[in-house]
């Protein structure tokens, strides 16, 4: 019986392959780094064929080491590296230039120019977003600006261009299909929220023809069939999401006012708002979270800018720590922060306050004030970070948040995962897998495909421990506000 499903996890440092059996257990997996390529100052590329080879080699990996028959393999299911864009001959199957990875700020000139032209207001309403060169639609004009003929070819017909998750399905349907979802077309900064289609005006304000791109689907849907000769049998494409919307249904997180948090480098959070574009009015970014049938479901997406890089720092910077994760037992030493609250504004900060002059800081030091101590407040600074934009999310969705259910590598940390849950005065839930992203991509493909039904995919990723406040909410708000007030003091630093 065909009820295995093979997810492909294409990320910016590695493209990995998970194949799950019927019961959403991981059967075998495989997986290549990805060769970063740095140009020029603020420009990021990876070679579109090395990305095709290694989730080719990753997938056979999965499938060759799992010991199934590759006709057991139900659907594929993909999700990938969001924003970063490329070009290719439609006939030959050539990159015409590398990718254009999401990290890459090349084209900030053309967003400003953009904004002088006054198409802020015109692309928040229509798209959700932000005018930033983080988002696709600048790095393809830029592409065909940069690259000798291509303007001309791409007028012809001759040029596709799209995400990483078309490049993909292209490759393995052989040609035949040039696609994407309603996720990745959402974060191109070219998608019509409300019309679920390429918006023309974008379209022509960035001289974009619309034959290149992608024909847009749902989330949940037939993306055509991977060709036999790939894996042994022809295998549907059944779902396509962007990574951190496919964390999100990892998680399921299916109800509104469900969100995740995944601590990384930074923290991306992402809150589900339902059938409903909330428009924010906190700097936050409205996305598509999925569309499954007829339906589209949307989110509010917040990213905190220092999450581990917090932590990293109190290594590499500071030597107050010999490993990432030794920061939980240093912590444990003092019974609380002793009023030190640490503001690890090192690049600005983000949603709600949007200041690029912050800076970081540490605020409330005495002479009895140890490592201990600043480890403990630099952990609860993360907390205290995710608890600002969780706050803004739950303003602009006009809902309460249900549930924080989070992952990542700080998520092993149960003093943070403790005083999150204290800060928030909601639940942290601790779920068993750590593979979440390409668990949402194999979920919603086993949904598409029949496999599962949406009652049978909430029992699965199970929590593995549920923190629940302890913190009188008196206490809660009197740290909160001493956070907001250390936070109001750090804005503006870089003007004085």
């Amino acid at each position: 019986m065909a009820d295995y499903i093979l997810a492909l996890d294409q990320g910016t440092t590695s493209s990995r392959a998970i194949l799950f059996d019927q019961e959403a257990r991981i059967i075998s997996q495989g997986q290549y780094e990805i060769k970063q390529s740095f140009p020029h100052p603020g420009w990021v590329e990876h070679d579109p064929e090395q990305i095709w080879e290694t989730q080719l080699s990753a997938a056979r990996d999965a499938v060759g080491k799992s010991g199934i028959l590759p006709d057991q393999i139900s659907a594929i299911g993909i999700t990938n590296q969001r924003e970063t864009a490329m070009v290719w001959d439609k006939f030959t199957g050539k990159p015409i230039y590398p990718a254009i990875v999401w990290q890459d700020r090349r084209t900030a000139g053309i967003c400003e120019e953009l904004k002088q032209k006054g198409f802020e207001e015109e692309i928040s309403s229509k798209t959700g977003l932000v005018i930033d060169a983080y988002f696709s639609a600048t790095k393809i004009a830029w592409i065909l600006d940069h690259v000798e003929g291509a303007r001309e070819r791409a007028a012809k017909g001759e040029l596709l261009a799209g995400t990483i998750d078309s490049w993909l399905i292209w490759k393995l349907t052989g040609g035949e299909v040039h696609a994407t979802d309603v996720t990745n077309a959402s974060r191109t900064m070219l998608f019509n929220l409300h019309f679920r289609a390429w918006d023309d005006s974008m379209l022509n304000a960035l001289n974009i023809p619309r034959s290149i791109l992608p024909e847009i689907k749902m989330s949940g849907g037939q993306f055509g069939t991977a060709k036999e000769h790939w894996f042994g049998a022809a295998i549907p494409i059944s779902s396509v999401l962007g990574d951190q919307q496919a964390a999100l249904f990892g998680h399921t997180c299916l109800e509104a006012g469900s969100a995740k948090n995944t601590y990384g480098t930074g923290c991306f959070i992402l809150m589900n708002t339902g059938t409903e574009a909330v428009v924010s009015r906190h700097g936050l970014l409205t996305t598509v979270a999925w569309g499954i049938g007829d339906e589209m479901y949307y989110a509010l997406e917040g990213s905190v800018f220092v999450a581990g890089a917090a932590i990293q720092w109190l290594q590499e910077g500071l030597g107050l720590i010999q490993e990432p994760a030794s920061s939980e037992d240093k912590a444990r030493e003092v019974e609380d922060s002793e009023g030190v609250v640490v503001v690890p504004a090192f690049t600005g900060l983000g949603a709600p306050y949007w200041d690029m002059y912050s800076r970081g800081a540490i605020f409330g030091l005495t002479r009895g004030t140890t490592a201990a101590h600043l480890v403990r407040a630099t952990l609860e600074s993360l907390a205290f970070q995710s608890r600002d934009v969780i706050g803004a999310m739950e303003k602009d969705a006009g809902m309460p948040l249900t549930e924080l259910r989070v992952d990542g590598g700080a998520v092993r940390n149960d003093l943070l995962m403790q005083f999150q849950a204290d800060i928030l005065g909601s639940d942290v839930t601790r779920t068993d897998y750590s593979e979440t992203t390409a668990l949402g991509a194999a979920l919603l493909a086993g949904l598409t495909s029949g496999i599962w039904t949406r009652e049978q995919l909430l029992t699965f990723n199970k929590s593995e421990r549920v923190f629940t406040p302890l913190m009188e909410s008196e206490e809660r708000e009197r740290r909160y506000l001493a956070w907001q007030d250390a936070v109001s003091r750090t804005m503006g630093w870089e003007k004085h």
